[in-house]
């Protein structure tokens, strides 16, 4: 049974005894192996953070439970956030399993299904916003109001997504050489390097990968009109910018783009190959790291690396459907 990451890292988490004690059994995701893409990354192990298994699809559960709890803690009864979907998913059901509203703010026409609908199902109420994530954000740090934002913006969210850190080190070991993830609003690689920082003196490079389309980090300056397939990380001014790039910096890692087309390429490759059906903007670190691999074919000999799938497939079926080969014709019996 999961215990939950409030439970689980109780130790490392800034939780006092009045913070209720939620969970929707967050945390404690897979790690599994992929030999058939580690072969192209040319590394010796290529590892697979599962964070779509987390109770709403995303990694995002492990970050909202503690913002959450300690937003109630507080006294907050209602809670906001903009959304490119799996923060308003998870911001919906953390808020239904504890009693207290939830807003959503999500820009027009820049959200799957999929995550809409989780949000809508908890109850959440949804507000649809003309422009892009950005505009959304915006709107929400402006409103006040008394709602808690609990958007990554809010220092608790790291806290909690800082323990996918500890499992990947505690199931691997050790501390992998390098860890590679999809870079958005930028909290995640954050809070990723906050919680190898707290584990110990070995550290891994972290290795952040962007849509070419939404890469205000990589071109040095926000994107007004950010374009990707990857809903999740289309994004063109990301609230963590600083953080992520002293992340990259202090790892001795990078920050680095991938075109839709890498992307989706990665995206099949994972669910044919190694069985994980993940969101585009989960795909991004392993498009990256096969990009890197065709540019530097040495570059991660020996190494032993990890790429954290953010997100579930069934988080944008469209994606799926849409490149999906047709139903063959119906039969009247087996041949």
């Amino acid at each position: 049974m999961r215990r939950g990451v409030l439970a689980r890292w109780a130790a490392r988490l800034p939780l006092t005894a009045r913070t209720p004690a939620l969970t929707l059994g967050e945390g404690d995701t897979p790690l599994i192996s992929a030999p058939r893409i580690a072969r192209d990354v040319g590394c010796a192990e290529l590892w697979l953070k599962l964070e779509g298994t987390n109770p709403t699809g995303s990694f995002k559960d492990r970050g909202m439970v503690v913002a959450v709890a300690k937003a109630v803690e507080d006294g907050a009864r209602t809670l906001i956030c903009a959304s490119t979907g799996n923060t308003s998913a998870s911001a919906a059901a953390y808020a239904a399993a504890i009693g207290v509203e939830c807003q959503v703010v999500v820009p027009d026409g820049k959200v799957a299904l999929g995550k809409l609908a989780q949000a809508v199902a908890c109850g959440a109420r949804v507000i649809v916003l003309r422009g892009n994530f950005d505009a959304a954000l915006e709107a929400v740090r402006a409103r006040g109001g008394g709602a808690a934002v609990v958007n990554s913006i809010n220092p608790y969210r790291l806290e909690g997504q800082k323990t996918a850190a500890f499992e990947v080190c505690e199931a691997l070991g050790r501390v992998p050489d390098g860890l590679a993830l999809p870079v958005g609003n930028a909290g995640n690689i954050t809070a990723y390097w906050m919680g190898f920082v707290q584990w110990g003196p070995a550290r891994p490079r972290l290795y952040g990968f962007q849509a070419e389309g939404a890469a205000p980090i990589v071109r040095g300056a926000p994107v007004e009109a950010p374009e990707t397939v990857a809903t999740a990380i289309r994004i063109g001014k990301p609230a963590s910018w600083k953080q992520a790039v002293a992340a990259r910096d202090e790892s001795g890692g990078l920050i680095d783009m991938v075109s839709d087309a890498e992307i989706l390429a990665a995206y099949r490759r994972l669910a044919c190959e190694a069985g994980a059906f993940c969101e585009p903007a989960s795909a991004a670190p392993v498009a990256g790291l096969l990009k890197l691999a065709q540019e530097e074919p040495r570059r991660f000999a020996g190494q032993t690396l990890v790429a954290v799938l953010t997100g579930h497939g069934l988080k944008d079926p469209e994606t799926a459907i849409a490149r999906a080969p047709p139903l063959p014709a119906p039969v009247e019996a087996l041949p």
